[in-house]
């Protein structure tokens, strides 16, 4: 183990060298610098007029400017207030483990870390002077750091109020950001692009907020490891100074208020609005996460958050199984030809499962119908209806019974209250049924309470075999590496809107969702339509809804969209007889590499991903045309075979196919229509 640390960064560090670590001889103020494995990232902290203040850059030029770290807790004092750094301890970590379902099965976890301890000094004698600790690492990809809080004499208990975590950002600094009017919410908003100087001051700021550097690169903000603690949001550093969850700040004003400041926000909890943590100690807060790149879709390439996250806590994964699942809900139970009133009834599970088994869709989802739930009572409020047993007219034991002859799995939804009142008893049953996984929904909220919840359910989900589906609710931060089982989020704006909202899901929103919301983790979007027309031709409608694009769009989704348990959402007579559903099918729902090819946030998009010897490539386009050039040598080493499936007005369905043999020295020339796609299949 070592630390990299540049010359210039040790002005005013007395320090020992050991093996394996740096440690400080005496109170200093710093510097203290952390250098990337590549040498391109750098992160600088510093205590200035008695406050910590990190810095970043990237090849030498600013990423974020000296911000402060600090902490507010319930009893009025402030973390970093009035501290000196009193010694610190470094090394190199480098690991690489398997990530299964994920986007890359081979994960590389590289970087140099520093662990800083701080002392404060508290302007009252009588009061004791704590010790906390910062961890800060620098990746090749970005940087990431969290309070440590230990336990020691004086200090049992963490209450936290809030946090002033800032993020300076340099002038011209131009964000895509998701607007939230409040902590109570499931980031189902439209994205705002717009100079991080004119963020609205009243609004909250969800996560990851995606930022461009002028004559720097790109920049997102995340958090990672969201673990008995409170979710982060951001706001504008002027009006972090009247938070209602922190005393008014007495310090003069200095130019941290900046308007291109952004300063952290935590979501209460729901009884104690002035406190957002309550924990024994020793406590650690979420990493907070800057992942960094020269171009916006490196940024999706990133396993910085997987790599903040504990190892796996499940021990044997072979269970666990990815794959499409449909979803009629969101078709609104709508069906043609058939000799079956389509509700919630057996008729209809036994005819969505006898599509799954003719289609090769793995699993069937019982979710409900209107205002109902397949467990009867209503969707919302959740008014107390047992889940294990199943609304008049739905003979469960026989669906679970057919699906299982028809090598079908069954996934059920609930509302996360139903959840709670009765998962200790459903879950061990759902094993024994042999039921695959649930859909946990309408939580809209991150507060600490709230993600204790998640936590505790997705736990007991693995122990009983159950994979785990989040809807209404906030974004993802990696605990899927911890928790396997946990196979996608929904945390976004997408194709359900299409049911009721005048403008539905435009092409734009979509290609900014996968240069943002994205870069959390899985993404579910309510995939699956063919239902396509252009977007002068949308009209919302809740029974068998429209989708503003083409066919081709929606089979490039499937790569496009990392989602382990991605919906064929239309009714079963919709993909009958129709030449995508084959694709539909045949896309896999977990991957070996992924890589950004080509694209601009809200312009379009291009990533290639690989499943065994196979890569798919997906592209998909706003509301402008597209002629997409794909070279081929960066994905093949000699030659192969290419399926494509593009735009094609004047075929069948909108949608041409053909097969050709290629080199790895040919580049793809495609047109991809106005809210288009492309799809191609490369193999050996």
């Amino acid at each position: 183990m070592r630390l990299i640390l540049p010359l210039a960064c040790l002005a005013g560090i007395t320090a020992t060298f050991t093996s394996g670590q740096v440690a400080m001889a005496s109170a200093t103020d710093g510097p203290i610098c952390l250098v990337s494995p590549d040498g391109r990232v750098r992160i600088d902290v510093a205590v200035k007029s008695g406050a910590p203040n990190y810095r970043v850059t990237l090849n030498g030029r600013d990423v974020i400017l000296d911000s402060p770290l600090q902490v507010d807790l319930a009893d009025g004092t402030t973390l970093g207030a009035n501290c000196t750094i009193e010694g610190q301890r470094a090394n190199d970590i480098h690991e690489e483990y398997h990530q299964y379902p994920g986007k890359r099965s081979h994960v590389v976890n590289r970087c140099s870390e520093s662990v800083i301890s701080f002392s404060e000094h508290p302007r009252d004698a009588e009061k004791p002077a704590r010790r906390w600790q910062l961890f800060i690492r620098a990746y090749d990809d970005g940087v990431a750091f969290r309070y440590r809080f230990p336990k020691q004499e004086g200090w049992k208990e963490l209450a936290v109020a809030d946090e002033r975590t800032e993020f300076a950002f340099p002038a011209g600094a131009i964000g895509w950001e998701l607007p939230l009017d409040g902590f109570k919410n499931s980031y189902e908003r439209r994205y705002n692009h717009k100079p991080i100087a004119g963020m609205p001051s009243e609004l909250l700021v969800g996560l990851p907020l995606l930022v461009e550097l002028p004559g720097t690169g790109w920049a997102a903000i995340a958090e990672a490891n969201l673990t008995d603690y409170a979710g982060m949001y951001l706001a504008r550093a002027e009006e972090r100074r009247t938070s209602v969850a922190a005393k008014p700040d007495t310090r003069p004003p200095t130019s941290d208020l900046r308007p291109s400041v952004l300063i952290s926000r935590l979501s209460p909890l729901p009884n104690e609005p002035k406190i957002a943590v309550r924990a024994a100690l020793p406590h650690d807060s979420p990493w907070r996460v800057i992942l960094i790149g020269e171009q916006a879709g490196k940024l999706i390439e990133s396993d910085l958050l997987l790599n903040l996250n504990d190892p796996p806590a499940i021990g044997d994964t072979s269970w666990i199984k990815t794959g499409k699942t449909t979803f009629p809900w969101w078709n609104g139970y709508y069906e043609e030809h058939v000799g079956f009133q389509p509700g919630l009834n057996t008729a209809t599970m036994k005819h969505y499962i006898d599509f799954c088994a003719e289609a090769g869709i793995p699993f069937h989802s019982l979710d409900g119908k209107g205002d109902t739930a397949w467990y009867s009572g209503p969707i919302v409020p959740y008014r107390g209806a047992d889940i294990t047993k199943a609304v008049d007219g739905l003979d469960l034991p026989e669906v679970l019974r057919y699906a299982k002859s028809k090598g079908v799995g069954i996934r059920l939804w609930m509302h996360w209250e139903a959840a709670k009142a009765h998962m200790a008893t459903a879950f061990p049953l759902y094993r024994q049924w042999g039921i695959h996984g649930v859909m946990i929904d309408f939580m809209d909220r991150d507060d600490q309470e709230m993600v204790n919840f998640q936590r505790d359910l997705i736990k007991l989900a693995a122990d009983n075999h159950l994979t785990v589906t989040f809807h209404g609710v906030h974004k993802p931060t990696g605990l899927e590496r911890t928790f396997p089982n946990l196979l996608t989020s929904e945390g976004v704006m997408n194709l359900e809107y299409d049911k009721w909202e005048k403008i539905g899901i435009p092409p734009d929103h979509e290609m900014t969702v996968v240069f943002t919301r994205m870069l959390a983790g899985p993404l579910d979007f309510h995939q699956g339509s063919l239902r396509t027309v252009a977007l002068a031709d949308f009209k919302p409608r809740n029974e068998a809804p429209l989708i503003i694009g083409t066919p081709c769009r929606t089979l490039a989704s499937y790569v496009v969209l990392q989602n382990h348990l991605s919906m064929v959402a239309d009714y079963p007579t919709a993909y009958r007889g129709h030449p995508a559903l084959a694709a539909i099918a045949a896309i896999p729902t977990t991957w070996d590499d992924t890589r950004f090819l080509a694209g601009e946030p809200g312009q379009y998009i291009v990533l290639a991903r690989k499943s065994g010897n196979d890569w798919w490539i997906g592209a998909m386009s706003d509301r402008n045309p597209r002629d997409i050039k794909i070279s081929l040598g960066s994905l093949i080493s000699r030659g192969g075979h290419a399926e494509i499936w593009r735009d094609d007005e004047t075929a069948a369905h909108k949608l041409a196919h053909e097969n050709k043999t290629v080199t790895e020295n040919e580049t793809l020339d495609a047109h991809v229509a106005p809210a288009g796609g492309l799809l191609i299949r490369l193999s050996r």
